[in-house]
């Protein structure tokens, strides 16, 4: 693919995905349309809503058979509009293997690359955040996040300062548990953060409380990790039809849904659903196309989608 510029990237990508699925003329037009996107608040760039998590999906070994599903994942997302892909030091190989299925493409858009520093120490920050840089080969990072708090008093200037020398675009912060909000939401209204990652989902809407409406207040971009709440919220749906409200917003499946009803609250910028699966990051890519539930339908949602 050396020497195919970005167009062209979009055009193989969508005509090599429509034969593989057997698609019409409509549906490789559907996956070449463009996401709907939002804007980080602090500088008003827009970011696709529909982002592409890593954690265990992304860490495997050196095979070929390991590889080529991760390969199409990342082709197909690119060329549906998606462009944040999270990381983490944390992930095993995920780092690693996203940086060298990327190398893969050189044709492919520009992704717009998150990850996060997990370590104890400054000098021990700065050693893995280049390391992470080197696996993910780039010279510059979207976004850097301090993985679960931990020792945020000394990473948040190291990223301060990276942020100042243009090493890095945007600085935030993360963790998963909600036990945490409290401290997440204190260092927003403190600290003039630029990104936080946290979970949220129909069935974990605790950050709805305090901690999105926080965000909001501060100008801070909102990244929602574990959307399906690995795996259980479609256990918890097996064999149920999907509600009527789901034609309205042209949603497919149940995970469309899920996604949907995340987007559909003002605060939120991305949600990172992280798959290996090219079948479900087709359904996922989906969910950041067609209507924004309105206040009454997202209402309605949340009383439907109650676990």
């Amino acid at each position: 693919m050396s020497g195919v510029g970005r167009r062209g990237f979009l055009r193989l990508a969508a005509a090599a995905l429509a034969a593989a699925r057997g698609a019409g003329a409509g549906e490789e037009a559907a996956m070449t349309d463009g996401m709907a996107t939002r804007p980080v608040p602090r500088t008003g760039e827009a970011i696709p809503v529909i982002g592409l998590g890593t954690w265990q999906t992304f860490d495997v070994g050196s095979g070929e058979a390991e590889r080529a599903p991760r390969r199409e994942v990342l082709q197909r997302f690119l060329a549906a509009g998606g462009r944040v892909i999270d990381s983490s030091p944390m992930y095993g190989r995920a780092e690693e293997v996203t940086g060298d299925l990327l190398a893969g493409l050189p044709g492919a858009p520009r992704p717009f690359l998150a990850t996060k520093v997990w370590t104890r120490g400054r000098a021990e920050g700065e050693a893995q955040i280049r390391e992470s840089m080197r696996r993910l080969r780039t010279e510059r990072l979207d976004l850097l996040q301090i993985h679960n708090l931990l020792d945020w008093e000394t990473h948040l200037p190291t990223l301060r300062r990276l942020k100042e020398r243009g090493t890095i675009r945007y600085l935030g912060i993360t963790h998963y548990a909600r036990s945490a909000f409290g401290e997440l939401e204190r260092l927003l209204r403190t600290e003039g953060l630029d990104f936080v990652q946290l979970p949220y989902s129909a069935a974990t809407r605790e950050a709805e409380r305090r901690l999105l409406p926080a965000a909001r207040e501060t100008g801070t971009a909102v990244l929602v990790m574990r959307p399906f709440e690995e795996g259980e919220l479609f256990r918890a749906v097996k064999g149920r039809p999907l509600p009527a409200w789901a034609g309205e917003l042209g949603a497919g499946s149940w995970g469309e849904i899920f996604l949907r009803f995340i987007l559909s609250h003002p605060a939120v910028t991305a949600v990172l659903p992280a798959t290996s699966n090219p079948r479900h990051l087709d359904e996922n890519v989906r969910a950041g196309r067609g209507p924004t539930p309105d206040a009454a339908l997202r209402r309605r949602m949340a009383e439907d989608l109650r676990f």
